[in-house]
């Protein structure tokens, strides 16, 4: 029996010793033993899946985090809807990419120790699998780059689907992100396609929340008190006003007062805090009003403005 199972001394020696010391036992327990070793892969990475769905769907679900802000106004239910669609979306793509690692790591563990179970020589396919992974990785240099910047990307969540950023290269509103390439369509609708790996720097127009500011150049002489009292008028009137304050409008605008003072003007600015990307919506509103309410306080503005 000892040398029908010579190098498998459990199982072999069970199935020879049922079997009145079967030649066929050590063909058997190898396959008995792949099988309970695919079974075991497959299980494990069943277990990996659903541990990460579910550190992916408490990543998606977890508290806004607005939260550590202060809130006024019904807008800001919107940023924290726009936020948690955010952080959903990056949550499953981290759990798509996670779950495919897994699913590559476990199941080539498991197809390499099958083929130790057959006596197939694993050294040389790991020596051929290393010496070819060195050169795809001075070859795919810049690929990788782009790959790990990729990942930094959607962990850090720097930016998503619909929103308008300066990537250096291209500036516009993000219509994909992969783990290689963002695409970018800018204001003339030309289509961009910018490499992970070649943005150095960011600058994103639609993440949280944005501002909308207008400058108001009025005569040196003019009364400033009249003035302000104007902006603050425009700056009620669109906070209560339910179309701007459950839809765009996230705070009460402010009036920042005397914002430049030169020889013949006087400067004022009026802001508003807005939800992401409609900046520029409430600033062409603001100018209207104050069209408006200037005229109608007989306040003109300065030369040249």
């Amino acid at each position: 029996m000892s040398s029908v199972c010579e190098g498998d001394t459990l199982l072999c020696s069970t199935l020879a010793g049922l079997f009145d010391g079967a030649t066929w036992a050590p063909l058997v327990a190898t396959l008995i033993t792949i099988v309970l070793i695919l079974i075991l892969a497959i299980a494990i990475r069943k277990v990996a899946h659903r541990v990460i769905t579910r550190v992916v769907t408490r990543a998606a679900t977890g508290g806004s985090i607005m939260t550590r802000f202060r809130r006024t106004g019904a807008g800001s239910e919107s940023i924290d809807v726009l936020l948690h669609e955010r952080r959903k979306q990056r949550a499953e793509t981290m759990g798509s990419v996670l779950r495919h690692i897994a699913s590559i790591v476990i199941l080539g563990t498991a197809v390499l120790t099958v083929l130790d179970r057959l006596t197939i020589p694993i050294a040389p396919l790991l020596t051929s699998v290393g010496i070819l992974g060195v050169a795809i990785g001075f070859g795919a240099q810049e690929l990788v780059k782009d790959f790990i910047a990729g990942m930094f990307m959607l962990l850090e969540d720097q930016y998503g689907v619909g929103d308008v950023i300066d990537a250096g290269a291209a500036v516009g509103t993000v219509e994909a992100v992969t783990l290689r390439i963002t695409r970018l369509r800018d204001a003339d609708g030309r289509v961009w396609y910018v490499r992970n790996g070649t943005i150095t720097r960011v600058g994103n127009e639609s993440q949280g929340w944005s501002r909308a500011y207008v400058d108001v150049p009025v005569g040196y002489a003019t009364d400033v008190s009249a003035v302000r009292d104007v902006l603050e008028g425009i700056a009620k009137d669109m906070w209560d006003d339910p179309e701007f304050r459950e839809t765009v409008i996230v705070e009460r605008p402010d009036v920042f007062g005397v914002e430049q003072l030169s020889d013949s003007t006087i400067v004022f600015r009026i802001s508003a805090k807005t939800l992401p990307s409609k900046q520029a919506q409430v600033a062409r509103e603001m100018r209207l009003k104050v069209k408006s309410a200037l005229d109608t306080a007989g306040i003109a503005l300065a030369p040249g403005a």
